[in-house]
């Protein structure tokens, strides 16, 4: 039995939800080989299958997902002796954030996502924007679970571009990423091409002269702004990283 939810294209840029359904398979039913124009998501609620993509067969069972991405050729089949029963949702997005994904998934905390799905038959209006949200639902888990973790050098940007402000210091960023300073160091290096110390010094210092310039706020102001409480601290690390102090900087730019 195939149940499937009528569902306007609203053209979200992020996650723009453009078809949903479940369906009970009968025995050996099967889609394909096909080429899907939108991304498309299988969760299996019971009952077993294999997916084809690339060249490679999986053996897909209760719990699991298994993905098509748009423009790529696959083929799928329900298990002759135990069908599988599953729930869909196809997806349209501009944001990159599907690229990653991988062709299945082991996720059984998904079914509930799925499941609750099911209520955008509860909505008119709203329909797409509710499964937008389950969707959105449905990555932050995909993410959680199967994300690359450890990604420590990620996680201290995101934090010196979050907090930057705040005064944040890099030994408190080590300590929150549970890292030892000189392994942190070492690692963030590597990978961005100069000191976490000097990376965050750049960051406020660059935002202070935007304020100055574009802004034209006062030096006491941009400072404060940035996580300096000592004017006289900030105007000198300031004059470290552009030779001249945020005052000369300031009459500068309106000379």
């Amino acid at each position: 039995m195939k149940h499937t939810v009528i569902i306007s294209d609203k053209k979200y840029n992020d996650l723009n939800p453009v078809q949903f359904g479940y369906e009970k398979c009968v025995s050996g039913h099967s889609y394909g080989p096909a080429i899907r124009t939108h991304w498309l998501i299988h969760y299996v609620v019971s009952g077993f299958g294999i997916f084809r993509i690339n060249k490679k067969q999986y053996r897909i069972r209760p719990g699991e997902i298994f993905i098509i991405p748009p423009f790529v050729e696959t083929y799928y089949e329900a298990d002759i002796a135990n069908p599988w029963n599953y729930i869909w949702i196809g997806f349209t997005t501009d944001s990159g954030i599907a690229d990653t994904l991988p062709h299945t998934l082991k996720l059984s905390e998904a079914g509930e996502i799925f499941n609750a799905m099911k209520s955008c038959e509860d909505y008119s209006d709203g329909r797409s924007a509710y499964l937008s949200a389950r969707l959105w639902d449905l990555f932050a888990l995909i993410m959680g679970k199967n994300g690359q973790r450890n990604d420590y050098v990620k996680d201290a940007l995101d934090c010196i571009h979050s907090e930057y402000m705040k005064g944040i210091t890099i030994e408190e960023i080590a300590s929150r990423l549970n890292l030892d300073r000189t392994y942190f160091y070492a690692i963030f290096k590597r990978k961005v091409g100069i000191s976490p110390k000097q990376y965050l010094l750049s960051h406020r210092m660059n935002i202070a002269a935007s304020l100055i310039n574009d802004q034209k706020v006062s030096v006491s102001i941009a400072a404060y702004s940035v996580g300096y409480t000592d004017i006289f601290s900030f105007s000198k690390m300031f004059k470290k990283h552009f030779g001249v102090s945020p005052t000369q900087y300031a009459k500068n730019e309106i000379e």
